[in-house]
């Protein structure tokens, strides 16, 4: 019998390379940005259910890089994070990531190393999975919303300090919805419109609204779920959400951060053209996500405190003699930050220090997560989705994620079946956390 035939490839060139970009108006100049494509922000990967991703990355940069695929449910060498599960692309070298996405749903790209920086400067890029069945939308919309910290003049400004590093990040203050200020993204009159809604900021906790509309969520970190109406819902750094909502007539929607004292404008959808017969609005639910159920009645549970390091220490100059500069780049010079009293990086990515626990494959595994400090932490675990159970502080629908966002003195409880083996980061998703020791790693064998 012969072969199947193998899936279609869907073959693209990332080039990481620094360039400049259109942020603030004139006569502020152009900033200086670093992405995988001439497109700002971007690119954007779409691709259909079943199909092969070829991508080879280019590093146009003068560090080492890699592309970590956030939210993917990858085998572990294609995961990309530098020296855990590949070697660091050196500069001016390529690396090609060959994979076919289990899941559709709506996931990003960035590197693993050094992010603070270069994601405050832009290198990120956004992948959708198209269903193969599901309803259908009038409009399918990429909205990647991102902070960045500018100077008048357009330069990027001071990306971390310690004292953001050390509460609740370093925040920009100028917010941006691909790429731009405020953006009026035009939508079929009448239509149904779907906009996938991508944090891929560093520090920002987003409250997403829209003004003028009734939303529904469809899906959280690409997942589907019932639908929910969109009526307060945080998303922090690294959390997607699928809205679906009836444009007006005619007029304008508008998409606002509620998670302030005063609602921050983000983008505004305004209706064109001759209105569509579309009927009554009913969001329909997305095709299910085949993701592994967890076993809850044999499941194994383990606790992972997030909390301060008991005294914020630096490394001194004797911590980096002989680490070569590419190491350099995954090692923090501060640790404010630990799980189970255990900071990363101790002595950089290329020394790992031991998992945080080895998980036997196939089993089930309730993690229970404990936020010990009084600031947000996004919590995202690499090569797996888990099952959020609830909460010890909120009312929670059961859903699928891949990131969680703990608040402060919270206690939460996820489950997941350790069926992808190999090691796969635990981390805060504020970035500056992350990179000032609130990272470690599990072992599935």
């Amino acid at each position: 019998m012969a072969d199947a035939a193998p899936p279609e490839v869907v073959e693209v060139e990332l080039v990481a390379r620094p360039r400049l970009a259109r942020i603030l108006p004139e006569p502020a100049g152009p900033t200086p940005v670093a992405t995988y494509s001439d497109a700002f922000p971007g690119p954007v990967i779409r691709m259909r259910q079943g199909q092969r991703l070829r991508a080879r990355l280019v590093n146009g940069l003068d560090e080492h890089t890699s592309i970590h695929w956030h939210g993917l449910r990858l085998p572990n060498a294609e995961d990309g994070v530098p020296f855990l599960t590949q070697a660091p692309v050196p500069a001016g070298a390529t690396h090609t990531y060959d994979f076919v996405p289990p899941d559709a749903g709506s996931f990003f790209f960035h590197p693993h190393c050094d992010t603070t920086r270069l994601l405050g400067r832009g290198l990120a890029g956004l992948l959708i999975v198209e269903e193969s069945d599901g309803p259908r939308f009038d409009a399918d919309l990429p909205c990647m919303v991102k902070d960045w910290h500018l100077e008048p003049d357009g330069r990027i400004g001071t990306v971390s300090t310690d004292r953001g590093a050390a509460r609740a990040g370093t925040f920009g203050n100028v917010a941006t919805v691909n790429g731009s200020i405020d953006p009026v993204i035009p939508v079929p009159a009448g239509g149904d419109i779907r906009i996938r809604l991508f944090n891929v900021d560093s520090s920002r906790i987003l409250d997403p609204m829209l003004e003028g509309a009734e939303a529904w969520i469809l899906a959280v970190d690409g997942i589907p779920m019932t639908p929910r109406r969109l009526d307060g819902w945080l998303a922090g750094p690294a959390t997607r959400l699928d809205i679906v909502f009836r444009a007006p007539k005619t007029g304008t929607v508008r998409l606002v951060n509620a998670y302030a004292s005063t609602p921050r404008p983000l983008a505004a959808f305004r209706a064109e053209g001759t209105p569509l017969s579309r009927g009554r609005f009913r969001p329909l639910p997305l095709p299910a996500a085949a993701i592994p159920a967890p076993d809850l009645a044999r499941a194994e549970t383990l606790r992972f405190d997030f909390s301060a390091t008991a005294v914020a220490r630096a490394f001194a100059e004797a911590d980096l003699a002989g680490l070569p500069f590419a190491d350099s780049l995954c090692l923090s010079e501060k640790t404010f930050w630990a799980i189970n009293e255990t900071p990363w990086p101790d002595a950089g990515h290329e020394r790992l220090p031991p998992p945080l626990a080895v998980l036997e494959r196939g089993r089930t595994y309730v993690l229970e997560l404990a936020n010990l400090t009084p600031h947000l932490h996004p919590i995202h675990l690499h090569g797996h989705s888990f099952l959020v159970l609830g909460s010890d502080k909120r009312s929670l629908p059961r859903h699928y994620a891949d990131t969680v966002l703990l608040e402060p003195r919270e206690r939460m409880r996820v489950a997941f079946v350790a069926d992808n083996p190999g090691d796969w980061m635990l981390h805060c998703h504020i970035i500056e956390h992350q990179e000032t020791g609130m990272m470690g790693f599990l072992r599935v064998a």
